[in-house]
Parts: C-alpha cells; structure tokens; sequence
C-alpha cells in the first residue's frame, strides 16, 4: 500500500546536521511516509549517514549543487502520494510534527499547505519563524522571528509557509508548480505562497508542528550569497505575483523599502551586493513578465482578499530586528 506522505529533504554538505534530522524522523508517531534524500553533490560524505540512520531513505545523488528549488524539484518528481512534505537538512522535528500537519490538513480540506512552528535549535526559547507573512511593500517577514518560544500558539490562516519545514497537498503543487528554479535560492518559497493564494490555496499554520532549526546553516543568514539572492529574489517575487491593482497600490511603499534597504546596507558597507542583485532582477524583465502573465491567469481571489491577508508594512521594527535577530 503506498505512504499518505513523501518528505524530501534537501542536502549539501551536511554531515554536521543530517544525522540528526534523519534521527527525528525515525521518532514520528506517524510512519506512512517515505523519505527521499536529494544531495546537491555534497563532498563531506555526508550521504554516507543516510543508511546507517534511515535505511528505508531513497538517496538520489545529483552531480552537481543545483541550489535549493531545483533540488527540491527533482525530488518532487518522484512523489505520487497525497501529501508532500519538505523539510531543512538541518531541522530536528518533534515525534508529532508529521502527524500534526496531516491531521490538520485531514480535517481542513480547503488549507493547500500548512506551515510548522519554528524554534531556533541554539536558543530554543525563541521562535524562528510561525509561517510565513508578506507585507504591502512588497517584501517578506519571518512571521514571529526572536518572539518568545511560549507565543504564537494558535492554529490560524497565514500567508505562507516556511519550505525548511512544511507540508502541501501533492495535487496543489501539480497545479501551481513548485519551486521558481531561476531563484537558486532564498524567496522561492514565498513565491511558492503566493502563487498558491493567487489561486485560492489556503496555508494554516499549526504551531503542534514544531521543529528546531539551525539557522542560516548552509549559507549563513546575512552572508554575501544570502543578501544578494534576497534581494534580487523579493523583486521577482512582487513583480511576477502582485496583481496590477495592488502594484499600482504598493508601489510607494515598495519604493519606500528599497530606499531604506540601501540606506541600512550602505551603513553597514555592503552596497555592492544590493546593487549587483537589483540589476540582476531587471536584468532580464522580459522573462519575468512572461512569468507574470502564467501566474496572474491562475488568479481565483480578489484584490482584497490578498491585501488583508498581507501585514502593513513596519520599517522601524524590521530594522530594530535586523539588529538584534540578524
């Protein structure tokens, strides 16, 4: 009898965290899952764990580091289960992780994923992320980043969905498609969400779900390779996936980000990178408008659905937990 869930977890050189994963996974209370391993040619013999921990774990070894989404793509392509759950290589989820997210998803059939709640592994008194929120500006937040672990305990409607630990419903991603493979990495699962809501896929966020996360792991949250993938990415996010009445609507405000983004990344010597990354998104504009025109035709909401759902824009805060969360 096939499995309800198909987890991919996605690894590159993570011999330090995938033992660990894996481990957390042979503790769920839920078993009719597989897991597939897709390795970005990892050179840290880190696959060499995979059978000693979860035998039962397919490997499919790629032969060179395809980033984040194509990686994720390739896995997907071997689902044929309901459910498809994707989690960090360097995530230790709890033994009712998987079967909080089924259950939830059993019992709402109009959620088309739902999002797990987050601790950071090296402070497990704070939240990583509770979801996914994206604001009017045109940009995404960590819905609950550095929050207090004891908070945001209800079940309820959010954005999106953290791709390092969240669960969709297989026949959803075959509509929409998966990862944006042009990303590489770094926004590709708020794409992912905002695609979904554009077609009338809901995400609920289930904090029983909970998984540690280390952060930043694979590339380090405010490294080079993160800023410049951030902020070529949230660009390709809203111009491909805003509808023209709320681009026409958030566009000062859009504006109004990007100049305090250069303000706050000249302070700290690294303008170069948010240069570099705004000329790559409209680089090649021509592609993303064709991109546009695939993901507005799917559109099934209208614009004030999508506006309530999106946070009204806070610069101070953002830079205050720039400071103290980075």
């Amino acid at each position: 009898m096939s499995p309800i869930v198909t987890i991919i977890i996605l690894n590159w050189n993570g011999r330090d965290v995938l033992d660990a994963c894996l481990e957390s996974l042979q503790q769920q209370t839920f078993r009719d899952f597989r897991v597939i391993v897709v390795d970005n040619a990892s050179t840290d013999g880190s696959l060499d764990l995979v059978p000693r921990i979860f035998p039962a774990a397919e490997i499919m070894a790629l032969g060179r580091n395809t980033g984040f989404a194509r990686g994720n793509n390739i896995g997907f392509g071997s689902v044929d289960t309901p459910y498809t759950a994707l989690l960090n290589n360097d995530t230790v989820a709890c033994p009712d992780w998987l079967a909080s997210l089924v259950s939830t998803m059993e019992e709402t059939p109009e959620a088309g994923f739902a999002s797990s709640r987050m601790l950071l592994c090296d402070q497990p008194e704070l939240i990583d992320r509770a979801g996914d929120t994206y604001c009017q500006s045109g940009t995404a937040l960590l819905r609950g980043r550095g929050k207090p672990a004891d908070t945001f305990l209800q079940r309820e409607w959010v954005f999106g969905a953290c791709a390092g630990a969240a669960l969709y419903r297989t026949a959803m991603i075959k509509r929409i498609g998966l990862f944006d493979e042009d990303f590489f990495l770094r926004y590709e699962d708020i794409d992912l969400s905002f695609r979904a809501q554009l077609a009338g896929y809901k995400c609920i966020y289930v904090p029983e779900a909970l998984v540690y996360h280390r952060n930043g792991n694979s590339i380090g949250e405010n490294s080079p390779k993160s800023l410049y993938y951030s902020h070529r990415n949230l660009e390709w996010v809203y111009i491909k996936n805003m509808p023209t009445g709320l681009f026409l609507k958030s566009l000062p405000l859009h504006l109004l980000y990007n100049l305090g983004a250069f303000l706050f990344l000249a302070a700290g010597g690294q303008i170069g990178i948010f240069l570099k990354a705004k000329i790559a998104a409209f680089k090649d504009l021509k592609t993303i408008l064709g991109k546009r025109r695939k993901v507005q035709a799917l559109k099934n909401v209208t614009d004030d659905y999508l506006w309530l759902l999106m946070e009204k824009e806070a610069f101070l805060p953002r830079i205050k937990r720039k400071l103290t969360h980075p």
